[in-house]
C-alpha cells in the first residue's frame, strides 16, 4: 500500500478499545498519534503515557474535542467513545476539516446515524468507519468471488454470533442500554458480522425477529435474537445473535451460491465448490468471543487506520466509508421493531 505522507492523528476517548487502537497507531508507519482526548482527563493522561512509552514520543494530551479541532497539526481523528454523542464530537472536527475514522456503530439509531453522515458530507471530509472484519485477508478473498460472478447466484445465507459476556461486562454503567449503546448483542457485537455479511449479499428486504434478554444477564436491551431475512436479491438466510451462548465460539458466515458455498469462520475461509473441490484461504484468529472482549491483536484496527490514511493520500473512498454503516443499522432497527411487534418487517428500498 503506497503511503505518501504520514498523517497526525488525534485519538478522541481513552476506553477499553482505546488501548487497542493506540497499539494500532504506535506500529504503524502511517500514521503518529498526536494527542487523546477524553471525558476523563486522568484516563486520558495515563493512555497518554502509555502511548509514549510505545511509540518514543511524546503523547499530548487535549482538555476538549474543541482543542482537537483547533490543532492545526491534527490531520484526523479517531473517535472511540461510546455512540450516545456522536454528531456533538464530530460537528466541530467535521468544521475545521479533520477527517474522522468512527469506531462502529455510526450512533445509536439509525436516524442519528444519517445525521453524522451528513455533517461530514456538508463539510466535505471524508468518515470512515472501524469495521475490521473487512480488512481479514479471507473477506477480501471472499469479496473477490463474488464480485467475479464464479460462485453463480446466492441463494442462502447464514449469519451466526454466539458470543458470551460475563454479567461483570454489563455491570459497566450505561453498557447494554439504549440510552447510551442504542442497544444490545445486535448492534454492539453482531454489527461486525452482519456488515460484512451486507458488503457480500446486498441489501435485505424483509425480516422476521424475536429478541431477548436471557437469564443469564441483568440489562435493559437484549442479548439473544433470531431472524430470518429475506434479501432483495430474492436469497433467504438466519441471523443469529447471542452474548448468553457460553462458552463463546467464533463467529460464522455462509453463503450458498448455485456453484459453491462460502464458509467464513473467524477469519478463515473455505470454498467448497459443486465439483467437488475444496480451498482454504486465511487462518483463524481471535474475535473476543469468548469471555474476554478483548482477546483479539490490533493487526486489523491497524489496517484500518492505514487503509483509512492511503485514503486521504489517494483520494478515494476508505474500504468502510461512513454511508457503509448505514444498512447495519437500517437492518437492526428492522430486526427490533420485527421483534416488537410480532410481524414481518420491510425495510425501505
Amino acid at each position: 500500500m503506497t503511503q505518501e505522507k504520514t498523517f497526525q492523528v488525534a485519538l478522541i476517548g481513552a476506553g477499553m478499545v482505546a488501548r487497542t487502537h493506540v497499539a494500532a497507531l504506535a506500529e504503524s508507519k502511517a500514521v503518529t498519534l498526536r494527542g487523546i482526548a477524553s471525558r476523563s482527563g486522568t484516563s486520558a493522561a495515563k493512555l497518554a503515557e502509555t502511548a509514549a512509552e510505545l511509540t518514543g514520543d511524546t503523547v499530548r494530551t487535549y482538555g476538549s474535542v474543541a482543542e482537537v479541532a483547533a490543532d492545526p497539526a491534527v490531520d484526523f481523528a479517531v473517535i472511540v467513545t461510546p455512540p450516545d454523542a456522536r454528531a456533538a464530537l464530530i460537528r466541530p472536527l467535521a468544521a475545521a476539516g479533520k477527517h474522522i475514522l468512527l469506531e462502529k456503530p455510526v450512533a445509536r439509531t439509525a436516524a442519528e446515524a444519517r445525521e453524522v453522515v451528513a455533517i461530514a458530507r456538508a463539510a466535505g471530509v471524508w468518515l470512515g468507519l472501524v469495521f475490521q472484519h473487512r480488512m481479514r485477508a479471507a473477506s477480501r478473498k471472499a469479496a473477490e468471488l463474488v464480485a467475479s460472478g464464479a460462485l453463480g447466484t446466492l441463494g442462502l445465507v447464514e449469519i451466526a454470533v454466539p458470543w458470551w459476556r460475563d454479567q461483570s461486562y454489563y455491570d459497566e454503567p450505561g453498557r447494554g442500554t439504549y440510552a447510551r449503546d442504542g442497544g444490545g448483542v445486535l448492534i454492539n457485537q453482531a454489527i461486525h458480522s452482519i456488515d460484512l455479511a451486507l458488503s457480500l449479499t446486498g441489501p435485505v428486504r424483509r425480516v422476521r425477529a424475536m429478541a431477548r434478554t436471557s437469564r443469564f444477564h441483568d440489562m435493559e436491551a437484549e442479548d439473544f435474537v433470531v431472524a430470518g431475512l429475506e434479501f432483495d436479491s430474492g436469497a433467504f438466510g438466519s441471523l443469529t445473535a447471542s452474548t448468553g451462548s457460553f462458552p463463546g465460539r467464533a463467529e460464522s458466515l455462509g453463503l450458498h451460491f448455485d456453484r459453491a458455498s462460502l464458509h467464513l469462520h473467524s477469519g478463515a475461509l473455505r470454498v467448497d465448490w459443486r465439483t467437488g473441490q475444496s480451498e482454504s484461504f486465511g487462518a483463524a484468529g481471535g474475535t473476543g468471543g469468548r469471555g474476554d472482549p478483548m482477546a483479539f491483536s490490533h493487526d486489523l484496527h491497524q489496517a484500518m487506520i492505514e487503509d483509512f490514511a492511503a485514503a486521504l493520500s489517494q483520494g478515494r473512498a476508505p474500504v468502510a466509508p461512513g454511508e457503509a454503516g448505514l444498512a447495519s443499522q437500517d437492518l437492526i432497527e428492522a430486526i427490533t421493531r420485527s421483534a416488537q411487534s410480532g410481524a414481518a418487517e420491510d425495510l425501505a428500498a
